[in-house]
């Protein structure tokens, strides 16, 4: 297997213990790189602790699993996340509104990728590949593709040789598809050009888009004060489009969201 070259990880530990008034965690569900993730949610915790009155520090995890193990211990009070990690988080954390963004609006959907020339242009080839995904728990890179080929008549994981990307970054699968460590790679739809620069242009194309989902989740603990999470759902609510806030996410906007909007990923679960 060739070598990937991956960026160093600078992981920002997030401390133990109960949720403080003045001393609250910020996090998002780490698809990227840290860079990117700090840039994306670092405007959100400075916007919120200035609305809120709250204090909210932007931390990081190192993948799918740690981020939600910090978010069932307590750790963090504002999380970012796919639906499905949402789903199963959703006994400590509660979703106050859903993210708006390109096409979808309020959904959003993943692609299906491979290299030009690889022989796969549509999906019922993928049956005996190698196709790497982000995580099992990845909503955009591996539950949207799972149900489009469940439609087409393939499990994903009976019919593919499956390996999960690094760290759990989508620029990971586009890296190992580009440089021919696996067949095909499941991605978010947004997430396309996201490794551009780490890999050869034209040395990865879009097979498919794969099945409409709920938006990411913005949620709170649930140890928050009713007032706490009405404060800071207004305050989201009131985001506009040319807001740093929402460019820094690549979001159009927020909107108000429930937990029952949400149960199409539990009955998809099981």
């Amino acid at each position: 297997m060739k070598k990937i070259i991956l960026l160093t990880l600078i992981l920002v530990c997030v401390g133990s213990g109960s949720i403080q008034a003045a001393d609250k965690k910020l996090s998002m569900l780490p698809r990227y790189f840290p860079d990117k993730l700090t840039a994306m949610i670092t405007p959100l915790a400075a916007y919120l602790s200035s609305e809120t009155g709250m204090s909210f520090e932007p931390v990081l995890t190192e993948n799918f699993a740690s981020y939600e193990a910090e978010v069932l211990k307590g750790n963090i009070a504002i999380g970012y996340e796919n639906p499905l990690v949402y789903v199963n988080i959703s006994e400590v954390h509660e979703v106050v509104a859903t993210a708006v963004k390109g096409e979808g609006g309020d959904q959003f959907r993943g692609l299906i990728i491979t290299r030009p020339g690889s022989g796969i242009s549509r999906i019922t080839a993928l049956k005996g590949k190698k196709v790497m995904i982000v995580s099992k728990t990845s909503a955009g890179g591996f539950l949207s593709q799972k149900l489009t080929l469940k439609e087409n008549g393939l499990d994903v994981e009976r019919d593919c040789i499956l390996s999960v990307a690094a760290d759990n970054r989508q620029e990971n699968v586009i890296i190992s598809v580009s440089i021919g460590d696996v067949d095909a790679g499941f991605i978010r739809e947004s997430a396309l050009h996201k490794a551009d620069e780490y890999i050869m242009p034209g040395s990865v194309k879009a097979v498919v888009e794969t099945a409409w989902l709920p938006n990411w989740a913005l949620s709170v603990h649930k140890n928050l004060s009713h007032k706490q999470k009405d404060t800071i759902q207004r305050a989201l609510l009131r985001l506009e489009e040319d807001s740093e806030v929402l460019k820094a996410m690549n979001l159009k906007s927020f909107i108000a969201a429930t937990d029952s909007d949400y149960d199409i990923i539990r009955t998809l679960k099981k």
